[in-house]
């Protein structure tokens, strides 16, 4: 006879009952276990927010038949105002740029211990009419707004006109009587009309449209009304903008009015961690959006989507004042290759030298880097001397990416010359490399910290051979903003390589980290490294 233990079914008296109620709880847990799946893949089948998890701030969009486009800031680097491209609203891919450089001055060339960082255009305003796009921007650096435009938004050739002075957060609505109006400003909201030709605004039209733009916030404000972006809805306008009181988030702001010039009334329209800034967007179906951007980390402005709902001819943002966390859209493919992406810099004939999803910080020198002098490689050639890397020329850059990424690259370091610097870097005012030093006859392998603002060797080892792998690995999960830099003698076996780089997002720079390929001389001119490629990933290993 079986001991029968404390808890033991008793099978003699119950063998007819026991496995009845055992396959309906079985039963009942494959049917949650079936609903979860579902409810999960049902989720997945989704559009999840962020739709970009990745510095995109500052999105001005449109719809032209079936396809959005959007346009971004991207400051100093070059080229800039990214222009990119959806069908769904949710995956989105990089189709050009508005322009090449922005101007030829010593700010944006780096030179005479000048720079952009922070600076460069700001943000943008697109905008669609008898056939031809238009992108507005505006740039502190030179004083001077700009006007894009082209025919052929994905292929260019785009012609450009600027005037003075730099209107701050402008946007701008072709009205249906013809006349083109521009409102900008801060707290204090100016409106003018723009002549026909879009050379500048027409004499005597500039006027205050509202005196204090950020009285719907309250009057404790931080940041006072900014961002505008106006939308003509059914024959009522609506201005949009942010604010940001003291004490509390970044809050969106809607005014709307019957005629341009108002009068407007306002109110708080979203306070929702800080997501804020943007505008309206319609699909095809009727269904209304709001895009906007959250500040977060060090990984930068990451654009969200938001349903709106229209009652009493106001839009209602979100579902019970919150920015939801998926949305009645397709699911995302994922960032890569649409936003960032891998580049073994292998060329063909009649493709571009370099994809769009790279950028140079600041103003490049063309003859210095090539694709071509070594097939399958990218080489950086250097021309001048320079002190310090964030005074360097042409480190070519793209976005980290949330909430993990890596990227990596293999460097050729056998044609440098005695005090060149050169590697991958994580971009922003605190940055961090990994790379090779040639100091004093010989080659190291150092990794350089500055965050604690001047740049510091964290760790330094001789180097013997001519070829090393190079790793670095971002983390934007919940905040952390942290990274790690990695090194390898065959691309395989992987080694940390001196301190965990503490990222912070800050105003000096004004953008996300970037990756960035670099190098540059200390002593003489002339040497030059090679990249066999980038690889970039979002995960962290």
């Amino acid at each position: 006879m079986t001991k029968r233990l404390k808890g033991d079914f008793d099978f003699v008296k119950t063998k007819k009952n026991v496995f009845p109620k055992i396959t309906v709880v079985k039963g009942v847990v494959l049917v949650l276990m079936i609903f979860t799946l579902l409810v999960g893949n049902a989720q997945n089948q989704k559009a999840q927010n962020p739709i970009i998890f990745a510095d995109v701030p500052d999105m001005s969009m449109i719809r032209v038949g079936d396809a959005y486009y959007m346009s971004s800031t991207t400051m100093h680097m070059s080229p800039g105002v990214p222009i990119m491209k959806s069908t769904d609203l949710s995956n989105w891919k990089l189709v050009s740029y508005a322009y090449d450089t922005l101007a030829d001055m010593d700010e944006l060339t780096l030179e005479n211990g000048k720079n952009a960082y922070g600076r460069g255009s700001w943000a943008s305003c697109i905008r669609y009419h008898n056939g031809v796009f238009y992108v507005f921007t505006f740039a502190g650096t030179t004083g001077k707004t700009y006007v894009y435009s082209t025919k052929d938004i994905e292929n260019g050739p785009w012609e450009v006109k600027s005037f003075e002075p730099s209107y701050h957060d402008l946007t701008v609505h072709f009205d249906d009587d013809g006349k083109v109006y521009m409102i900008w400003g801060n707290g204090k909201l100016m409106i003018a009309e723009l002549e026909d030709d879009l050379s500048g605004v027409k004499e005597g039209t500039e006027r205050v449209l509202i005196e204090n733009a950020s009285a719907p916030a309250g009057d404790n404000i931080m940041l006072g009304a900014e961002g505008s972006q106006l939308f003509k809805v059914n024959g009522k306008y609506y201005l949009f903008n942010i604010a940001w009181p003291r004490n509390g988030m970044r809050t969106v702001l809607i005014h709307r009015a019957d005629n341009i010039y108002g009068p407007y009334e306002g109110r708080v329209a979203l306070e929702d961690r800080g997501i804020a800034q943007g505008g309206l967007i319609d699909t095809p179906d009727g269904d209304w959006y709001t895009y906007l951007f959250r500040d977060y980390g060090s990984v930068g402005r990451i654009p969200y989507l938001a349903p709106v709902t229209w009652k009493d001819g106001w839009p209602i943002v979100g579902v019970e004042g919150k920015v939801t966390e998926t949305l009645d859209l397709p699911a995302s493919s994922g960032l890569i290759p649409h936003i960032v992406d891998s580049d073994e810099f292998s060329r063909q004939e009649g493709e571009p030298d370099l994809p769009l999803v790279w950028q140079w910080n600041h103003n490049p020198v063309d003859s210095l880097w090539s694709v071509t002098d070594r097939k399958g490689y990218l080489r950086l050639i250097t021309g001048r001397v320079d002190e310090g890397f964030v005074q360097a020329r042409n480190t070519l850059t793209q976005r980290t990416i949330g909430p993990v990424c890596s990227g990596t690259t293999a460097l050729d370091v056998s044609n440098m010359k005695e005090g060149d610097f050169a590697g991958l870097v994580l971009l922003q005012k605190k940055f961090g490399q990994i790379g090779v030093k040639y100091e004093n006859g010989q080659k190291k392998l150092v990794m350089v910290s500055a965050q604690n603002d001047q740049p510091e060797v964290m760790e330094s080892l001789p180097l013997a051979q001519e070829v090393v792998y190079l790793k670095a690995v971002c983390n934007f999960i919940d905040l952390k903003d942290v990274a790690d830099f990695y090194y390898s003698m065959d691309g395989e076996d992987w080694i940390k390589m001196g301190a965990q780089l503490k990222m912070s997002y800050t105003l000096p720079h004004f953008m996300g980290y970037r990756f960035g390929l670099f190098n540059y001389a200390t002593k003489e001119i002339g040497g030059y490294v090679d990249f066999d490629y980038f690889r970039i990933a979002n995960k962290n290993d």
